[in-house]
């Protein structure tokens, strides 16, 4: 987890160093500890008239491929200065439309141990087609509770930035 501080730095440094053209207005960053992910909204292209949901998302996709290919080298430029200055990988995605991208994001292995009815839910959605894997059925599982709790997540992430700053404001602080 990133502190508030580092958030921060992180977030000014991208203001001042991607260049302005890239996005409509701020990019969402989000810093974990192994990831920096950086994705920013482009314009949707403009389509004549009433056009099908496969011909928006067709042009939509085609304007990321678009974005991705102009802005290769100075991403990877930026990216590889941000890694440098935090030690940890830079991911980088868009919003265009109802489409998102994420083009390169770091999948990092989790080491955990599994006692047997934990490990008959994975077993379950492998044999159900659900999840290739174990591991597989394990991501399903995590991008699934943090669907459905949302709200208590942001809440305890709040609760963390809330220790956070009082370690900080502490009598070792200065």
């Amino acid at each position: 987890m990133s502190t508030q501080a580092e958030s921060e730095r992180v977030r000014g440094w991208l203001t001042g160093r991607l260049p302005q053209e890239w996005f409509e207005g701020e990019p969402e960053v989000t810093i974990d500890r192994d990831e920096i992910l950086i994705v920013g909204t482009i314009p949707a292209p403009q389509q004549e008239g009433d056009v099908s949901e496969a011909a928006r998302s067709a042009a939509e996709e085609g304007r990321i491929k678009q974005y991705r290919e102009d802005t290769r080298e100075r991403r990877i430029e930026i990216a590889r200065e941000l890694e440098h200055a935090t030690r940890r990988k830079v991911a980088w995605g868009v919003n265009c439309g109802e489409t998102r991208t994420v083009f390169t994001s770091l999948s990092a292995p989790v080491m955990t141990r599994l006692r047997q009815p934990e490990r008959q839910v994975l077993d379950t959605l492998v044999d159900a087609g659900v999840a290739r894997s174990r591991s597989d059925a394990l991501g399903w599982c995590v991008k699934l509770v943090a669907q459905h709790s949302e709200t208590w997540l942001k809440d305890l992430r709040d609760a963390m930035s809330k220790v956070d700053d009082v370690r900080r404001a502490g009598p070792d602080a200065g």
